[in-house]
């Protein structure tokens, strides 16, 4: 065991109301590729960009273009949880975490067991009819082509994944605030910082038990208390 995980192992002992607070490089051991990294989506050549597909101008304006983009690189069905999502859900069960707050769309920690997981920007499990707002899973979006539609009134199905341009769920905010500020330790793992309103909730923590996971710099001038560089789900798998 690093000596970083050991110090790590030692203050999630001494804490009883612990958060996790999550992002992209939490799922990149599960396989999904990342956005911002050195071979994720962003240094990809497309004929529009991602953050311009994934706007919703461009959701409106080409939903054939979104969809093609949206179902080759945002879906990852065969994705298992990783060691990461595992401790999360077993630190839970023992009433050491409190909470998973996650910029993450996969479901990957529930698919591990987590139960008080807040999705700051949804999910790709939950898909509604933009009409009469039928519910649809994430197979239906897998199997359906071109633009989905809803078999009983042929409304256009949307994902429940927040897009650029949108704001994220109000309810989802509160909640993550509240567990946040009431934390006595902190986690935060594979996320840059770089995305707001969401990266801006690590400000409620008053805890003094700040711990840092992420294998590249973050752009937010933190004052933790504990960085790791090393990957996540092999950190914590440690503890």
């Amino acid at each position: 065991m690093t000596e970083s995980a050991k110090k790590l192992k030692e203050m999630v002992k001494e804490s009883d109301y612990i958060v996790f607070f999550g992002g992209a490089g939490v799922s990149t051991e599960s396989g999904i590729p990342d956005f911002r990294s050195t071979d994720g989506l962003y240094h990809q050549q497309y004929k529009y960009p991602p953050e311009t597909i994934l706007s919703h101008t461009f959701y409106e304006s080409k939903p054939e273009e979104f969809f093609r983009f949206y179902r080759a690189k945002l879906l990852a069905p065969h994705a298992k949880p990783n060691a990461a999502h595992v401790k999360l859900a077993e630190l839970e069960r023992q009433g050491k975490l409190k909470a998973v707050v996650t910029q993450n769309i996969d479901g990957l920690h529930q698919a591990a067991g987590s139960r008080e997981v807040m999705e700051l920007h949804g999910s790709v499990h939950r898909n509604y009819c933009e009409n009469c707002g039928k519910f649809y899973d994430l197979d239906f979006m897998l199997h359906a082509e071109g633009v989905p539609r809803c078999a009983s009134c042929g409304g256009r199905v949307k994902p429940d994944v927040v897009l650029y341009e949108e704001g994220l769920d109000v309810e989802t905010m509160e909640r993550a605030i509240r567990y946040i500020s009431e934390a006595d330790m902190l986690i935060i793992g594979g996320t840059s910082l770089n995305v707001y309103p969401a990266a801006g909730l690590i400000r409620y923590y008053r805890g003094d038990k700040l711990v840092l996971i992420n294998k590249a710099a973050v752009a937010a001038d933190l004052n933790a208390d504990l960085v790791i560089t090393d990957p996540i789900g092999e950190t914590l798998a440690q503890i």
